[in-house]
């Protein structure tokens, strides 16, 4: 690799400028690849004695005859490890969808990026969210994506060895302006027919279903949730393409769902929190009201559906929709507050939760379970390559991790989304209810990290005049509406 890099490195002297500059994001984003792929380790260890929660759902993974204190490793999946739930965990968590930086997509609005390798991790992040609030919306929490159980572990080295061999290939292929050859195989997973009994039909109505929500985060403009759309959101909140996006902002970005035109993301919308309180009568007019532009698109919603191949809403009235509530809250100052460690095993063990947006400083993960005092995420740190998902049958196996990483709750950082699904006014009703009780303060926590309140919330918006960094503080009040400001920032 050395001396045809050499090379290389003496044909960029001849190109002008621009072309030098287009070379220098692409040698980034590949060295990002190798970089971020080390940060894969080959195996995440679990231990049989304690059980495991993932969104809600509870693993065990001791057998009831195994009295063994031994730890289990997760990776590995041998005969002798399959026991008790580990198998139907590992296919849970595998088909969740699993959102990556990725390369040599068009690009950006307002750049000339063709990546979002190094910076875009908690759009990623945020993305899988949004994407697990999709599945719990056409498909409900039971689903499991059928191929799971034969995806393969990831490997570290056979990842890093590739991403080094495709740094002096990329670099050539912009050198010689042709395209750079693709990793992705032909290896398309065939959709099923579904025309024998119902049981296929409902199997193919179902992977077409997962098939439409992946397709909306594609890396293209016209994707509906893909980075294109949540880039050209944030640059009218003062962020750009290749800067770091904190989780307060990616919340308000989120609400791209409200603006998507596919008629069947028409039964769905969005609701931030403000000032770290839900207020109720907002999130019951969200329910209620119906997505502005889109009422004849409801309404015609059958037709279109069946003619695009598209799921069709799952709001249970007509005039009802379902309603994505992000919360951006801070867990403590420097660090999280240890505090606060239950509080986010409580959250993370609702059926209704679809998981926290945050991760270490500058590095974003999504966060979907725990065991014991550590938890469980999904890593948007490693680069792939573009996909193409506007064909029927696009590869789907990028799309979902079979390799849980588990972090310290002590190393979480405290600035954190946290997101729930709401189907109907009746279901916020019962959310409500129960988070409440979970937020209910005891003798040693005095402020819960946030709180839900009756009434609406007019009388408070986020002032456009503040700079991108201020955004990112999830506590901004109106000063109307508090004598000092030296409350808005206790922490336990």
């Amino acid at each position: 690799i050395g001396n045809g890099f050499n090379l290389l490195l003496a044909q960029m002297e001849n190109k002008g400028s621009d072309e030098v500059e287009k070379l220098k994001t692409k040698f980034l984003s590949v060295w990002h690849n190798v970089k971020y792929s080390w940060a894969l380790k080959p195996k995440t260890s679990f231990s049989r004695n304690s059980p495991v929660l993932l969104l809600g759902k509870c693993y065990h993974f001791k057998a009831e005859d195994d009295d063994s204190p031994t730890e289990a490793c997760y990776e590995a999946f041998d005969e002798d490890f399959i026991m008790g739930n580990v198998e139907a965990f590992r296919k849970d968590f595998t088909s969740r969808v699993w959102l990556t930086y990725r390369e040599d997509f068009p690009l950006l609005p307002g750049s000339t990026l063709t990546s979002d390798c190094g910076w875009g991790c908690m759009l990623r992040a945020g993305q899988m969210m949004l994407a697990q609030a999709l599945i719990l919306h056409f498909l409900g929490r039971e689903w499991t994506w059928s191929e799971a159980l034969t995806l393969q572990p990831l490997d570290t080295e056979t990842w890093t060895t590739t991403a080094a061999k495709r740094l002096v290939a990329s670099l050539e292929a912009s050198l010689q302006g042709s395209p750079r050859p693709s990793d992705q195989g032909s290896s398309a997973i065939p959709q099923t027919q579904g025309t024998g009994s119902a049981e296929e039909a409902d199997a193919h109505l179902k992977e077409t279903y997962h098939r439409s929500v992946v397709s909306w985060f594609g890396d293209t403009s016209s994707a509906q949730l893909g980075l294109h759309r949540l880039v050209r959101l944030g640059l009218t909140m003062g962020k750009q393409a290749g800067d770091w996006y904190g989780p307060a902002i990616v919340a308000h970005i989120l609400k791209a769902v409200e603006e998507a035109m596919d008629p069947a993301l028409a039964g769905i919308t969005a609701y931030v929190s403000q000032d770290c309180t839900v207020y109720s009568a907002d999130v019951l007019d969200s329910h209620r009201a119906p997505k502005a532009g889109q009422a004849s698109a409801e309404r015609s919603d059958a037709s279109l559906s069946t003619q695009n191949s598209q799921p069709a809403p799952a709001s249970p009235l007509p005039d009802s929709r379902a309603v994505i509530i992000l919360i951006p809250v801070r867990l403590g100052g420097e660090k999280t507050n240890p505090e606060y460690f239950e509080f986010a095993k409580s959250i993370l063990s609702l059926e209704y939760c679809i998981g926290i947006i945050g991760g270490k400083p500058k590095q974003a993960c999504y966060f979907v379970g725990f065991q014991d005092d550590s938890l469980i995420y999904m890593d948007p740190h490693y680069c792939q390559s573009f996909v193409d998902v506007s064909t029927s049958d696009f590869p789907l196996q990028s799309y979902h991790c079979p390799s849980p990483k588990k972090m310290p709750f002590s190393k979480m950082d405290p600035s954190c989304t946290i997101g729930f699904y709401s189907r109907s006014v009746q279901d916020y009703e019962r959310i409500s209810q129960e988070l409440s009780k979970v937020l209910q303060p005891t003798a040693k926590d005095k402020y819960p990290a946030f709180t839900f309140v009756q009434g609406h919330g007019k009388d408070y918006e986020l002032l456009a005049g503040l700079t991108p960094e201020k955004r990112e503080w999830p506590f901004i009040r109106d000063p109307k509406r508090t004598v000092t400001t030296a409350g808005d920032f206790v922490l336990l």
